[in-house]
């Protein structure tokens, strides 16, 4: 039988105090195992004190797409940013580094900033680093995004390429338009990230449960789905009925931004102020989702047990 370890990482630590809070119960209620840390949000250090406190395993979620860059140069004069001082947004930097408007150097000293920043409030290098809304996969960004990886020796990032992705037919179309744009982006990024000596967990989930889409039965699914294809690609295992299956379950959970309270440095956006926050808290923390995983044999756990 697999053995599975599982990740299940909170995403957005630090955006507002009540996605604070939300995360840190869904931690101490054993749903969520690790927490990626928004250092340009507006309750960073907050966050950084709550993993401290309470021993919560932390990484980097480094930004580029929201709010304002942590580096004091790139605050007043940047092509990281739109005519209003904030970065371009999710589809902003994405159209903008399309059309070769992007200077790589500036996103280069903007990621670096941030790990010097996250080494400042916590104490310590994040074991791993993934990308606020995937930027870190995106064309070029993913060659300077391995670099600062391997110049720091951190270890762990995150892939996110869904198995069973394309079957996952409750998915709004313009939302898979965006997914399927991720996952290509990622499948070109391995090879990058692979050359640099960075690591990630055997699978990723995280789009197809996503807010409104999160349910017991969907994250069971979907990890039983993941399981059984990554079973059927490793048959050349030595002794394949020991081989530990690593998974990371991306989630977003939290009480939903009050406004004009959270955010990156403008205030909260539509994602944070949704009920779907709460709908995942609730999810996450449901006694028949915790029973699933002891009986199939899924232990939770953060990068640092990998």
């Amino acid at each position: 039988m697999f053995q599975a370890k599982l990740i299940v990482t909170g995403d957005d630590f630090g955006y507002c105090p009540r996605r604070n809070q939300g995360i840190v119960e869904c931690f101490l209620a054993g749903a969520v195992s690790n927490v990626s840390l928004l250092v340009n949000g507006s309750a960073a250090a907050d966050a950084a004190k709550l993993a401290r406190r309470y021993n919560i395993p932390i990484g980097l979620h480094a930004n580029l797409s929201e709010g304002s860059p942590v580096c004091e140069v790139l605050k007043t004069n940047s092509s990281l940013l739109n005519e209003a001082g904030f970065f371009r947004g999710k589809m902003g930097f994405r159209t903008a580094l399309s059309k070769g408007l992007l200077n790589m150097s500036e996103v280069k000293q903007e990621l670096k900033a941030q790990v010097d920043l996250f080494h400042e409030l916590t104490g310590h290098l994040p074991p791993h680093m993934d990308g606020h809304q995937h930027v870190h996969v995106l064309p070029k960004v993913r060659h300077v995004f391995a670099e600062v990886l391997e110049e720091y020796g951190i270890e762990y990032t995150r892939v996110p390429i869904e198995p069973g992705l394309h079957n996952c037919d409750w998915i709004e179309t313009s939302l898979m338009d965006f997914y399927v744009g991720v996952e290509e982006d990622s499948l070109n990024t391995v090879d990058v990230f692979t050359k640099h000596g960075i690591r990630w967990p055997d699978i990723y989930i995280g789009l197809s449960t996503m807010g409104k889409n999160m349910s017991v039965s969907a994250i069971r699914n979907a990890i039983d789905t993941a399981i059984e294809e990554f079973r059927s690609k490793v048959p050349a295992h030595p002794v394949p009925q020991h081989r530990t299956v690593t998974i990371e379950l991306m989630v977003h959970p939290g009480y939903p931004s009050v406004p004009p309270i959270g955010g990156c440095g403008e205030g909260p956006d539509d994602f944070s102020q949704s009920w779907e926050r709460l709908h995942e808290l609730q999810t996450l923390i449901k006694p028949e989702l915790q029973s699933h995983y002891k009986t199939r044999n899924i232990h939770l756990c953060s990068f640092k047990d990998l």
